[in-house]
């Protein structure tokens, strides 16, 4: 660590940079942006922290590339570290990541105003988004009626996030697996194939019924309000701030409400990160009072600044621990991490 340290130091000829930097997640982006120009407001002798949407898995890699001011300090994440970006850290000679979960996020399948669709299940997203359904040959499925005969009669189009985003992680898990796994045969692969039932449960078809919709999920928003036709994936909070414009399609009959993500009983709720390099918290002036500032209740609690744009706070026991490891700078235990 003190190697790290000494490198940051020097680089930034002996008193560190100043400017904190954040890159990651586009979900995260907007929350971690507001906390930012708060700490602006509460600590004017400090610059303002820069924060970039770089998607999670992009963000990641470049904090994880080295210590020194060229890198960031820290990625927002809209799902958790994999073990394989830990080992690039420490390849790089990053040691101690500092890991807070900042709140919850519902991963939406949105839709116009003036869409047709009542409900869909993951088994549904799955067989429309699939290359190969259950390993059965190329999905041959063109309108959704195809796929369940209770929906709506119109082609198949859902606007999502690419391979770089923690969201494209996170609609994997949260929906094109577990619609998967409704396959009794799936599971069992799953135990005995990993890498088979990976190409099964999680490639998506490329045949333009999956569109990938880039880092933006604004972009995204503005793609299926103007397209009643079209279904789009991405977290609660755009959702929540484009109710004029986009409305969810319940999942298993459950809407998408703050109330269900914040309980769990919405099925695609997901924990959302802030990781930090605990060697530059020491070298860049402010990094402590930036952790201090997230992690107040006013915050990201439940009626936090946050709440306001939209994020889901975590339960009271998770903010209470994550606001020690802020205040101690606790850094993550990575045999937790699978």
């Amino acid at each position: 660590m003190m190697l790290g340290l000494f490198g940051l130091t020097t680089a930034c000829g002996g008193d560190g940079r100043s400017q904190i930097r954040i890159v990651g997640s586009s979900t995260v982006y907007p929350f971690t942006t507001a906390v930012a120009e708060q700490f602006k407001r509460a600590w004017p002798e400090y610059p303002a922290p820069i924060v970039e949407s770089t998607g999670t898995g992009g963000g990641i890699k470049l904090m994880c590339s080295g210590v020194g001011q060229q890198y960031p300090d820290g990625a927002n994440a809209s799902r958790r570290i994999k073990p394989s970006e830990i080992k690039d850290c420490a390849a790089h000679g990053v040691q101690g990541v500092i890991e807070l979960q900042v709140g919850v996020d519902g991963l939406v399948v949105a839709q116009a105003r003036s869409g047709q669709f009542q409900n869909l299940s993951e088994r549904d997203i799955y067989l429309a988004m699939a290359a190969n359904p259950f390993g059965r040959g190329p999905n041959t499925a063109r309108r959704w009626r195809d796929v369940n005969p209770a929906l709506p009669d119109i082609r198949i189009e859902l606007i999502g996030p690419p391979p770089t985003s923690g969201t494209r992680d996170s609609f994997n898990e949260l929906y094109m697996a577990r619609g998967c796994e409704t396959e009794p045969a799936m599971k069992a692969l799953k135990k005995s194939d990993e890498p088979r039932y990976k190409a099964i449960c999680e490639k998506v078809r490329e045949d333009g019924a999956f569109v990938e919709g880039g880092e933006n999920d604004n972009l995204i928003v503005q793609k299926i309000s103007a397209n009643p036709n079209a279904l789009g994936v991405f977290g609660y909070s755009f959702m929540e701030e484009n109710l004029d414009r986009v409305k969810d399609v319940p999942l298993n009959g459950v809407p998408a409400t703050y109330a269900n993500i914040a309980s769990g009983v919405f099925p695609a709720s997901r924990p959302l990160y802030l990781y930090i390099k605990s060697q530059h918290v020491p070298a860049v002036r402010g990094m402590r009072e930036f952790l201090g500032e997230y992690a107040r209740e006013s915050t990201w609690g439940r009626t936090g600044y946050l709440a306001r744009k939209g994020l889901v706070a975590s339960a009271d026991e998770v903010r209470a621990r994550n606001a020690v490891i802020a205040r101690d700078l606790g850094v993550l235990d990575e045999s937790t991490v699978k």
